[in-house]
């Protein structure tokens, strides 16, 4: 089984090169094959800039395979071409954007399973803002007002990125929306792995991690190693 990168978003500077030198590491070095997966920024149409921020950032920390996929829509998510590259890669990257958009994109698609496999294979599944939002059980469509099923990699949780700046301001209402749910909030320029011992998540980055759970809440910073599921 491989591990699972979630980011708080500001993903492409300052120190998120702490998170994601973690990713290589753990993916065997600099020249694992990294996907990325622009999908969320394909409803304005900024999906190739943001591909091409993501591809200059990682070769900027040193990758040396780093490709973006076009994956785009619910039709390229069942690209078979797509598949095949996802199937091979160590490191997959979805980027912001459109949450929702992302999340029917991917849902029930061959590009989900292709992920799904890769990452009981060994593979890294990382996402910032939006792209770690849908990997959860919940995600929140703030448009509709509205908790929508996720991919459901991280069970019984929903995140809350950019937490220190508009982040936070989501805890009132998912608190009531999903009483019985983990609430996730990730600083901008943050980034948790379920690197620990025993699978326990660490925080690397800039900021920290605050989680909501049966009406409490407690802040996390990178000193200590955290279960989701365990007030400790």
């Amino acid at each position: 089984m491989g591990y699972i990168l979630l980011e708080g978003g500001a993903e492409f500077g300052g120190d998120m090169a702490l998170p994601d030198l973690r990713a290589f590491e753990l993916a065997g070095g600099l020249d694992a094959r990294v996907s990325i997966i622009p999908a969320a920024a394909a409803p304005d149409n900024n999906h190739q800039r943001a591909g091409q921020n993501g591809v200059t950032w990682f070769q900027s920390l040193g990758a040396t395979n780093v490709a973006v996929l076009p994956l785009v829509d619910k039709a390229s998510a069942d690209d078979a071409d797509v598949v095949a590259v996802l199937d091979q890669s160590q490191i997959i990257y979805m980027l912001g954007g459109f949450t929702h958009y992302l999340g029917q994109s991917l849902l029930n698609s061959a590009a989900w399973q292709a992920m799904h496999n890769a990452h009981k294979a060994g593979a890294i599944i990382a996402g910032s803002s939006a792209g770690a939002m849908v990997l959860c059980e919940y995600y929140y469509h703030p448009a509709a007002d509205e908790v929508v099923k996720g991919l459901g990699l991280i069970h019984g949780a929903c995140v809350m990125p950019h937490f220190n700046t508009f982040g936070k301001s989501w805890v009132n209402r998912l608190a009531h929306l999903l009483p019985e749910t983990v609430l996730i909030g990730i600083d901008e320029e943050t980034g948790m792995l379920n690197d620990g011992p025993h699978g326990m998540w660490q925080i690397y980055g800039k900021g920290d991690v605050t989680l909501y759970r049966d009406q409490a809440s407690q802040r996390f910073t990178s000193e200590k190693p955290f279960d989701l599921y365990t007030m400790s």
